[in-house]
């Protein structure tokens, strides 16, 4: 693993706990929020906004153990490297700011950044999928190595 994807992974390792406190936000309003109950499109997009934050860290953690054995530009691993944890910003924001105010009926303009997030996701699993495609297979490698040929 390269320095950029150990540093990353390191950070992103830190920030986890800000899912942890949000999800006790989350239950401190189910339990002790009356307003926050009444208002199921809030609820529902505050739990989605939760939830897809703690799944996005998870797979970027997971995307930054392959995207340093890729086929790919430095540039494009640059990419990989940091919109996949981009998007654990950018669509619960999307979901959470969405319906800031509790008497909210439905989600304001900001809901959009969601469809930014999810097209900016999608590039970047595409990318590391062809990247770990075009990699060299590990045991073809120590194969070739093993009778002393070049790989």
């Amino acid at each position: 693993m390269t320095w950029e994807s150990r540093r990353l992974s390191g950070i992103l390792l830190v920030v986890f706990p800000t899912v942890i406190f949000g999800g006790a936000s989350l239950l401190t309003l189910l339990v002790g929020d009356p307003r926050y109950m009444e208002n199921p499109l809030r609820q529902n997009l505050w739990r989605a906004g939760h939830a897809h934050a703690g799944v996005l860290l998870v797979l970027s953690l997971l995307a930054l153990r392959y995207v340093d054995e890729t086929r790919l530009t430095e540039n494009l691993k640059r990419f990989v490297r940091y919109a996949i944890p981009g998007t654990a910003i950018l669509l619960p924001l999307a979901f959470f700011l969405s319906v800031l105010s509790p008497d909210a009926t439905e989600p304001n303009a900001l809901i959009y950044l969601a469809y930014v997030g999810g097209v900016l996701l999608a590039s970047a699993l595409v990318t590391l999928g062809i990247g770990i495609l075009r990699s060299p297979r590990a045991d073809i490698d120590v194969t070739h190595r093993d009778r002393g040929q070049a790989a």
